[in-house]
C-alpha cells in the first residue's frame, strides 16, 4: 500500500496508528546514482543498547551488512517482524515512476518455495496477518505473528529477498490494480489531487514532488523486466534493515537472523542516493482547483521546512511543539481564535512533516464557516498567525503542548507497530536510533525562545504554497 506523505494528516483519514500501510515531469533530471558507498567491508557486531534506558531499543549488524534493531516487549508473546529496505519512489528513474510501489505488490506473487499469493494466505493460518507500504525513502514488509512463529516469517521473508519469480501472468494483471488504486486514491479524491499539485509546486522537480504512486502515463508501461531489474539493484541484505518488536531479546533474534538473513550474499553495492536538492519556489505559489463533487471548501498552505535529521534534534523537537501550539488540537491558538473566538472556522489543523529525508514541509489546513470565503478565512489565519510571531508562547500553552506531544509519544510505545515503525521510518530518513529513543526528552527540553526560532524560520511565507479547494463555478 501507499503510506501517505507526512504533512497529509487526519483530514484524509489515515494516521500512523492505524498503520493502513497501504506533480512535476522528471526529464530534466539525472537518475540517482547507484555506486558503491567509500565504506569498509561490513563487519558482524553484537547486540548493544543504542541509548540508556530500560526501554531502550539494541541493534547490531550481520557480516553482510544488514542491520537489525529488536525492540523488546515482553508482556505477551507475539512479535512484529519487518524488514525495510533503503529506497523509495525517489530513487525511480525518470520515466519509470511508481516502479517501487509497483515492486511492493509483485512481492507477493511468490517464489520457487510459495506460489502467487500464498504468502498471506500462510500468514493468516498461522494467526498472524501482513502487509507492505511504500514511501519516497523507503519500502517495508511486515508481519505481526505468535513468537513462536518468527521462524516461520523469517524464513519466508528471507525467501523472497532472493527468490522472487515474476511473469508476465502475474505482472500485468497487478500493473492494472495499481492503475485502479491511482484512480481511486489521488484522480478521484479532489483534496488528493490539490495537494498533489501543491507538492509539484513546493518541491518543484526533486521527486518529492510527485506522488509516490506515480504518474499513470508511466505506469501503464512498466514491465516484468523492469520491476526485476530494480529488484536485483535493491532488495539486497547490505541495503536493507530488520526490526523486531516484541517478546524477544537481542541475543534470542540473533542467531536466528544469522540464520536466514546473514547467510544472503551482498548481490549489488549498497545504494547512495544522489539527487539535486529541493529547490524551494522563488516566491508565494497559489493553486486553486475547482470540482463538481466538492461541497464544502476547502484551504491548505504548505511551508518549506528542513526534515527531522536536517534539522537536527532541538530544531526538530521545536517544530513539533510549534505544530501543536498552533494547530494540534481544540486548544491550540488558531482553534481557539477561528473556531471558538470568532466562528470564521469549522476546523483548523497545523502539523509538521519531516520524515522525509531530502526536505520536510509545514503545513496548515481550515475549513470555512458556510457562508463565508476562503479569502476571509485566508486573511483570518494570516492575522492570527502574524499575532503569534509578534506575542510569542505563553508558558501555559508551551506546557500544555510539550506534554502532549510527549504523551502521544509514549502511549504510541504501547503498540509494536508503531515502535517498529518509528525506528524503522527514522533509520531511513537520517536519523539515528538514539534519536527516535530521545525523543521525548527532547521534547520536554524545548524552549519558549526554540519555538519561535523555529517559528520565524518557518512561517515567513515567501516560499509558501497556499492550496484552495472549491466547488465548481456556475455559468
Amino acid at each position: 500500500m501507499l503510506l501517505p506523505r507526512a504533512s497529509r494528516v487526519s483530514f484524509l483519514r489515515l494516521s500512523l496508528a492505524s498503520l493502513a500501510f497501504s506533480c512535476i515531469a522528471l526529464a530534466a533530471m539525472a537518475a540517482p546514482q547507484a555506486t558503491l558507498a567509500p565504506r569498509p567491508a561490513p563487519v558482524a557486531s553484537d547486540p548493544v543498547p543504542v541509548a540508556e534506558g530500560p526501554s531502550a531499543p539494541e541493534m547490531f549488524r550481520l557480516s553482510n551488512g544488514m542491520q537489525v534493531v529488536v525492540i523488546a516487549d515482553h508482556r505477551a508473546p507475539v512479535v512484529t517482524h519487518m524488514v525495510w529496505y533503503r529506497v523509495g519512489a525517489a530513487d525511480e528513474t525518470p520515466g519509470k515512476t511508481g516502479l517501487a510501489h509497483f515492486l511492493e505488490h509483485l512481492m507477493f506473487k511468490g517464489t520457487a518455495k510459495i506460489a502467487p499469493g500464498e504468502f498471506s494466505r500462510i500468514v493468516a493460518r498461522n494467526g498472524g496477518k501482513d502487509n507492505a507500504f511504500t514511501n519516497y525513502d523507503f519500502t517495508a514488509y511486515y508481519q505481526a505473528i505468535a513468537r513462536d512463529r518468527l521462524p516461520l516469517v523469517m524464513e519466508m521473508e528471507a525467501d523472497r529477498m532472493t527468490g522472487l519469480r515474476l511473469t508476465d501472468k502475474e505482472v500485468l494483471p497487478e500493473r492494472d490494480v495499481v492503475v485502479e488504486e491511482l484512480r481511486m486514491r489521488i484522480e478521484n479524491d479532489p483534496l488528493a489531487t490539490l495537494q498533489s499539485a501543491m507538492d509539484a509546486k513546493l518541491f518543484g522537480k526533486h521527486p518529492y514532488g510527485r506522488d509516490v504512486i506515480g504518474y499513470k502515463s508511466e505506469i501503464e508501461k512498466l514491465s516484468t523486466e523492469d520491476a526485476l531489474d530494480f529488484y536485483r539493484r535493491f532488495y539486497t541484505p547490505n541495503n536493507a534493515i530488520l526490526i523486531v518488536a516484541g517478546d524477544i531479546t537481542g541475543a534470542e533474534l540473533k542467531p536466528l537472523a544469522e540464520k536466514y538473513y546473514g547467510s544472503i550474499a551482498e548481490r549489488a553495492p549498497t545504494y547512495v542516493r544522489k539527487l539535486p536538492p529541493v529547490v524551494w519556489p522563488g516566491a508565494p505559489e497559489r493553486v486553486t482547483l475547482h470540482d463538481a463533487r466538492v461541497r464544502e471548501a476547502t484551504w491548505l498552505r504548505f511551508y518549506p521546512a528542513p526534515s527531522a535529521a536536517q534539522a537536527g534534534p532541538g530544531e526538530r523537537a521545536a517544530l513539533e511543539v510549534l505544530a501543536e501550539i498552533l494547530g494540534g488540537g481544540t486548544t491550540s491558538r488558531l482553534y481557539s481564535a477561528l473556531v471558538v473566538r470568532d466562528g470564521r472556522a469549522t476546523a483548523v489543523q497545523s502539523w509538521y512533516g519531516g520524515d522525509q529525508r531530502d526536505a520536510g514541509s509545514f503545513g496548515l489546513y481550515a475549513i470555512p464557516r458556510v457562508g463565508d470565503g476562503l479569502e476571509t478565512l485566508e486573511k483570518a489565519v494570516d492575522a492570527e498567525i502574524s499575532a503569534f510571531l509578534g506575542d510569542g508562547v505563553k508558558p501555559d500553552e508551551l506546557e500544555r503542548a510539550k506534554t502532549q506531544i510527549v504523551a502521544r509519544s509514549v502511549y504510541a510505545r504501547d503498540r509494536q507497530q508503531t515502535r517498529a515503525y518509528q525506528y524503522g521510518s527514522g533509520l531511513m530518513t537520517g536519523l539515528s536510533a538514539r534519536d527516535v529513543y530521545e525523543f521525548p526528552d527532547r521534547v520536554r527540553a524545548v524552549s519558549a525562545e526554540d519555538v519561535m526560532a523555529a517559528a520565524r524560520k518557518v512561517l515567513d511565507g515567501a516560499h509558501a504554497v497556499t492550496g484552495e479547494l472549491l466547488p465548481e463555478k456556475r455559468s
